[in-house]
């Protein structure tokens, strides 16, 4: 076998480091920075991203103590409305008890429709948020699970649409 002759195994052995090292210096020179700027972009996307759901998750707690405090000021609210219809009720019953009777239905009504209202507008407050939250997730969930070829695919795809942005 001609590759294991002495004769050409040093210059066999020569040849193929100097190859070695063009290859090297070639890779080096010219692919290893756009790889590393690749790797760079999408660490700082990944930071961002953890940064943002970081922010996110602050402000859902937030939203989450802000629907608690307004829940109990309704009840408080829908007490002292109560409270104040049964006063009123007793003072004018003395007046007039069926005329208080009708009133006092029509208070409490316009009571609970109030109360029915704010925690429906609330409700949906919370709804919102969960959402919100669970869009979060998946989104953090899809970008944990997606392969390289995917990255690559979404990392051009967004490089095209922020150029397209920029022409406009």
């Amino acid at each position: 076998m001609p590759q294991f002759d002495t004769t050409f195994l040093a210059s066999l052995l020569f040849w193929s480091v100097i190859s070695f090292g063009i290859l090297l210096f070639l890779l080096k020179r010219f692919a290893l920075p756009g790889i590393l700027e690749m790797l760079e972009a999408r660490e700082k996307k990944i930071k961002d991203s953890l940064d943002q759901a970081e922010r996110l998750k602050q402000e859902a707690q937030q939203l989450l103590a802000q629907y608690e405090a307004k829940l109990t000021s309704i009840h408080d609210e829908s007490r002292t409305i109560l409270d104040a219809a049964r006063k009123q009720a007793q003072l004018q019953l003395e007046e007039n008890e069926r005329r208080m009777e009708q009133e006092t239905k029509r208070m409490l009504a316009e009571a609970r429709s109030e109360i029915q209202r704010e925690q429906q507008r609330v409700l949906r407050e919370v709804h919102q948020t969960a959402v919100d939250l669970t869009l979060l997730a998946a989104e953090k969930v899809l970008s944990r699970s997606l392969t390289d070829a995917d990255h690559r695919r979404l990392i051009e795809e967004a490089v095209q649409e922020i150029a397209q942005q920029a022409k406009r």
